[in-house]
């Protein structure tokens, strides 16, 4: 039997693969079950450091759940409102302490879309496409995507996306805001890595706690997010020695020589 989901570990980065080029990478309850042992692992894995997350094939990263599968087997749309993060594919993602780049690599449609914001940072191949066809298909969206991509582009262009369920192209997805860079197809998974490697050299610990500053603040009101900072950081920030931050300045400034 083929592994729905493959996984690679090297230089304190993991590579997830979403394996079912056959079938667009669609998120069978397999698929689903089997992200969300192997996000589960990594996070707990401590020679992780960051996670890069793409789909087998150049057509698709995923274009959202299996319509076979729904269509043959009585409840299994209850997958689009899924609370446990065994069935809920984004919420298996979000749990990851890690940083998790999403390397787009083909389309990234309606529950797929949604698998795509579920990232910290999205990088995608020129050959990438996002759609949100809720509405075409007359399923309300359970996964988080009315509300997160308003936040991400704008409400004007999340209700165009959303009220058309038109394909969203890679340059445009860059210039909105949506993804960071575009890169051609074979240059994908390198720059993903190379970013990927630049977050895993920062302190774990301290990026997990500030990851979780940045989502918790970010599904919050800008007033609670504040307060949030400022008690995470009074916290924080009182325990750092002079020394600490002296070694941790040194270090940047060479960095910044290097990088210059």
């Amino acid at each position: 039997m083929t592994e729905t989901v493959l996984t690679q570990i090297a230089d304190g980065i993991a590579t997830v693969t979403l394996n079912r080029p056959e079938a667009m990478n669609a998120l069978s309850k397999a698929l689903r079950h089997r992200l969300y042992q192997v996000m589960t692992t990594l996070d707990a894995d401590d020679a992780v450091r960051a996670v890069v997350l793409t789909g087998a094939g150049t057509r698709a990263f995923t274009a959202g759940l299996d319509l076979k599968e729904l269509g043959s087997e009585p409840g299994a749309l209850g997958a689009a409102n899924a609370e446990g993060a065994d069935e809920n594919p984004v919420k298996a993602i979000e749990q990851c302490r890690k940083p998790v780049i999403g390397a787009i690599n083909g389309v990234a449609i309606t529950g797929g879309f949604e698998v795509a914001l579920a990232c910290d940072v999205l990088i995608a191949s020129s050959n990438a496409r996002f759609a949100d066809t809720h509405a075409r298909v007359g399923i309300v969206p359970g996964w988080g995507l009315s509300q997160k991509l308003s936040r991400m582009i704008g409400i004007s262009r999340a209700k165009e996306l959303s009220f058309t369920g038109n394909f969203l192209d890679a340059e445009t997805a860059e210039r909105w805001g949506l993804v960071n860079r575009v890169v051609a197809p074979d240059e994908l998974l390198a720059e993903a890595h190379r970013l990927a490697a630049d977050m895993a050299s920062i302190d774990p610990a301290f990026l997990a706690q500030y990851k979780s500053l940045i989502d918790e603040g970010y599904a919050a009101s800008f007033g609670e997010g504040l307060a949030m900072e400022h008690r995470l950081s009074s916290a924080a920030n009182s325990a750092v020695s002079p020394e600490e931050v002296e070694a941790r300045r040194a270090a940047v400034q060479q960095r910044g020589r290097t990088q210059g």
